[in-house]
């Protein structure tokens, strides 16, 4: 006699199971297409561009590495990393100064702030330079007594000068209010933490505060240093010989005015791009412990699900 067959009944979800092992994303028609389309436009258009007479190709290739372009380039270049540097230094004092509890520190800091972030990077320049308006002697005196020393307002406060004192303070400034937001962006019991192990104000913001704070300062600053490229543009109005100054000389020259911006755009695209890469590698290394703790609670959720 033949046995009788049993079949065992599929446990309830078991052809769901069978179909998700089986399933696979389905394809995006949709965003091919809309890739396509924005691929064929960039590509037109940069068709359009190189082939367009207009824009003095030849020229800008002949001018690209011109001796009086470069000079232009390095007066760029230097002006943005001294600018960058007294801004950071600054900024740096007057962000701990605006969040002391002195009262006159603060007031001044918040004074400092709206001053040199409510009026235009040009105003400013434009003042400095014409400083001797105003004051045509620079001189060290006492109050209400008499002068210690003198010196002529022009031969002190030069075209370089003005630029320098002019970027730095409108930088500081803007850099203050990213400083602060960092530092407040750290827990308030990292300090705590450090002041009950009798380390000192100054050097539990150097030790603690600072480096966790860096995270956050890091990515607005890089962009800080991007402006301060373009910004550094703005002193061609005090006769200052920077990229931009130097391109202006040549096309008042030959008055090829179209190729040589273009000279100015290419180079100021080029130092940006480079200034992004860096600023990619700065993010990620301050970043890294981020994705360290991120990794480690992975193993510690995928046991705790295991267990279950």
């Amino acid at each position: 006699m033949s046995q009788p067959t049993v079949t065992r009944a599929a446990p309830p979800g078991a052809a769901d199971f069978r179909d998700v092992a089986t399933a696979h994303a389905p394809f995006r028609f949709g965003r091919l297409a809309l890739w396509l389309i924005v691929a064929i436009i960039v590509v037109d258009f940069g068709w359009i561009v190189s082939n367009n007479e207009n824009f003095g190709w030849p020229v800008v290739a002949q001018y690209f590495f011109d001796p009086t372009v470069i000079q232009g380039l390095y007066v760029s270049l230097g002006l943005t990393v001294v600018a960058m540097v007294l801004g950071v230094i600054l900024g740096l004092l007057i962000a701990i100064a605006r969040m002391s509890n002195d009262r006159l520190a603060s007031s001044f800091a918040s004074l400092f702030i709206w001053f040199f972030r409510g009026t235009p990077l040009l105003v400013q320049l434009i003042f400095w330079y014409n400083m001797s308006t105003l004051f045509p002697q620079l001189s060290i005196a006492i109050p209400f007594g008499p002068t210690l020393a003198s010196w002529d307002t022009n031969s002190v406060i030069t075209p370089m000068t003005a630029a320098i004192v002019g970027l730095a303070l409108n930088e500081a400034a803007y850099m203050a209010e990213i400083i602060r937001g960092g530092l407040l962006s750290v827990d308030r019991g990292q300090s705590e933490t450090a002041e009950a192990f009798g380390m000192t104000k100054a050097r539990a913001l150097r030790r603690i505060i600072i480096p966790q704070a860096m995270r956050s300062i890091v990515p607005p600053t890089g962009n800080q240093l991007i402006s301060m490229i373009k910004a550094t543009s703005l002193v061609s109005v005090i006769a200052m010989a920077d990229l931009l100054y130097s391109v202006q000389s040549i096309y008042n020259r030959t008055f090829e005015i179209i190729p040589m911006l273009m000279v100015a755009v290419i180079w100021y695209l080029l130092i940006t791009s480079i200034l992004n890469v860096g600023q990619s590698y700065i993010e990620a290394y301050y970043g890294r412990s981020d994705r360290r703790n991120g990794g480690a609670t992975k193993p510690a959720a995928a046991t705790e699900e295991a267990s279950h």
